[in-house]
């Protein structure tokens, strides 16, 4: 091997091992950020050995119907279709990491293009931006995302796409502030200065320097669209040919005093899996913001 291919080998793995250090360092600086980001890996292991997970398929309709835990194989029983739970349960992380993921990338992208819009043109611009944040922020979410589910359908494109679009004011506001700051920049001057168009300017500069606090809000915001979808399935309002761990609950609250397993297990799994997210949202925030000190402490 030629001392050139040589040395650049070296340097690569020396920057690998620096930023490997760097991300492991700032996991065991923040014990919020390291339990999201451990449950996150677990559950992306669960959605991918789910098959291997599980002997049973959650879509079978057995014979065991409302079948206690640890009968005839069940681990955590059966419903009242005699579908086995367990099954149920890991196939739902497929569902609620699809509408948490997709939702949320909605809602940021909206969030960060209509607030750094704002933001940086201010004037009228920023005047007519900041009243359409100001009413979606006024605005009951979840009984307008009702009414849209009502309307137009409950499949679960819908519900990801409607969650999106009703909840990107948060990050539209954050993401108006970060510019409202950042085109004061003597960076911003300078490209502005050297010839570079506004657009160029917002997309090169303004976004990409803004995004940080978008980012750990729109993770937060993940939890959000996960209960959301469960709240929907809950009512009936879920898409009706997936699993759904609301709508496990939904199907399970007949039977709650005779078989509480079918809505329990489903409702820790929303719990655990939505402190995850928040978890994953405040470390982030903690490892982001210049407000907060190694530790997360402020």
């Amino acid at each position: 091997m030629p001392f050139w291919t040589r040395a650049s080998a070296t340097n690569k793995g020396a920057v690998m091992k620096k930023l490997w250090n760097k991300i492991w360092n700032t996991l065991r600086s923040d014990g919020q950020l390291c339990f999201g980001v451990v449950g996150i890996l677990v559950l992306l292991f669960v959605v991918v050995a789910a098959p291997v997970l599980t002997s049973h398929d959650p879509y079978f309709y057995g014979p065991d119907s409302l079948a206690a835990p640890g009968v005839n194989g069940h681990l955590l029983g059966t419903n009242h279709m005699g579908q086995d739970v367990l099954s149920m349960l890991l196939y739902g992380v497929r569902t609620s990491l699809m509408v948490a993921v997709v939702s949320s990338l909605i809602s940021g992208v909206l969030g960060v293009l209509i607030g750094g819009l704002g933001g940086y043109f201010g004037g009228k611009v920023d005047l007519v931006v900041s009243e359409i944040i100001n009413i979606f922020l006024m605005i009951p979410t979840f009984f307008l995302i009702m009414l849209i589910i009502s309307l137009f359908g409950s499949n679960i494109k819908n519900v990801m796409i409607v969650i999106g679009i009703t909840t990107w004011s948060s990050n539209a506001k954050l993401m108006r502030a970060q510019a409202l700051s950042l085109r004061e920049r003597t960076f911003v001057k300078s490209a502005i200065a050297l010839g570079e168009t506004r657009v160029q300017v917002l997309f090169k500069y303004i976004l990409p320097n803004g995004i940080f606090p978008v980012i750990a809000n729109t993770t937060r915001g993940m939890a959000g669209a996960i209960l959301t979808e469960a709240s929907l399935s809950f009512l009936g309002l879920g898409d009706p040919n997936i699993i759904s761990w609301g709508q496990m609950i939904y199907q399970g609250k007949e039977y709650i005093t005779s078989s509480w397993w079918v809505s329990t297990f489903s409702g820790v799994a929303i719990i655990i899996t939505v402190i995850i997210f928040y978890m994953l949202g405040d470390g982030l925030n903690h490892v982001i913001n210049p407000k907060y000190s190694q530790g997360g402490k402020k």
